[in-house]
């Protein structure tokens, strides 16, 4: 089978599945765990995800590494951890936030594969380890990023559902998929634990990075606009772990240093490959 059907395949088994998951969890209101076969069903495309960068990242003897192939592997990362999370808390009506993302990222590798080779130093242990380690820490932010709108949803319902006519369970203020959520501060606490382990994976790119960089180029950072935009994410997200710790900071605050640290990653390698890639058309 040619390997563009099974890009297909992959990316219709993702919409397929946020799409029931979100006629049985959102529009239906049925709150309640994955149900073995429904883990089982996330697996299927998983599993076939996982084989198609595994072909594209390990078997060629030329890597390509484009913006399209970042995006891809960060998703599939995201599933995975989503899936391994999901068996120690009940985020039941996180599916139809995560399975879109990767329906749309599985092809990208195929329709945007990068337009020039990754040279010959690339086939390093040491490169393949930071690329790992980079492409780990932007899939622990989006799942981050993701359970921040998630909490962000759950505000506003407790929100209208305190102002509104007091016809609810005031011990059960929200209703249908939201209900079987962990308390709004058990998801906030999950959240700085994403953040935490995602910025010591971020530290860590940067540190292999660093090495990389002085026995390639003599210089253990070449300050160009990926360099620079990856420091000043890692500063914001320092500075948010920082004002959690000391200044207590929750909610709105977080949400909006936790976006803007994400933005500024994704601008680090995924937005100056697009705009290399496809604006410019240079490899």
């Amino acid at each position: 089978m040619p390997d563009i059907l099974l890009y297909v395949a992959a990316s219709a088994l993702y919409a397929a599945l946020a799409f029931y998951f979100w006629r049985t969890r959102w529009a239906a209101a049925a709150p309640g765990r994955m149900r073995a076969w429904e883990r089982a069903a996330i697996l299927a495309p998983l599993a076939l995800h996982g084989w198609l960068l595994f072909r594209a990242l390990m078997l060629p003897s030329e890597l390509r590494f484009g913006f399209g192939m970042a995006l891809s592997v960060m998703l599939w990362f995201g599933v995975l951890i989503y899936l391994v999370e999901s068996i120690f808390f009940n985020l039941d009506g996180m599916q139809p936030l995560v399975l879109p993302f990767a329906a749309l990222a599985v092809p990208l590798p195929a329709l945007f594969p990068g337009l020039a080779g990754i040279s010959a130093y690339a086939a390093s242990l040491g490169f393949r380890l930071h690329v790992f380690l980079a492409m780990a820490a932007y899939s622990v932010f989006t799942i981050a990023i993701l359970h921040a709108l998630l909490m962000s949803l759950v505000e506003r319902r407790l929100h209208r559902a305190h102002r509104g006519p007091q016809t609810h369970d005031p011990t059960q203020p929200l209703a249908g998929p939201w209900a079987s959520l962990p308390p709004l501060l058990t998801l906030e606490r999950i959240l700085f634990q994403l953040i935490g382990i995602a910025f010591a994976l971020l530290t860590l790119t940067l540190a292999t990075g660093s090495i990389f960089s002085e026995s390639l180029f003599g210089q253990p950072l070449r300050f160009d606009h990926k360099t620079l935009f990856a420091i000043v994410s890692w500063l914001t997200f320092a500075a948010l772990l920082a004002g959690r710790r000391w200044y207590g900071w929750r909610g709105r605050t977080a949400l909006r240093w936790t976006l803007a640290g994400f933005v500024l990653l994704l601008l680090a390698y995924v937005g100056s490959r697009f705009v290399i890639e496809v604006v410019l058309h240079r490899g």
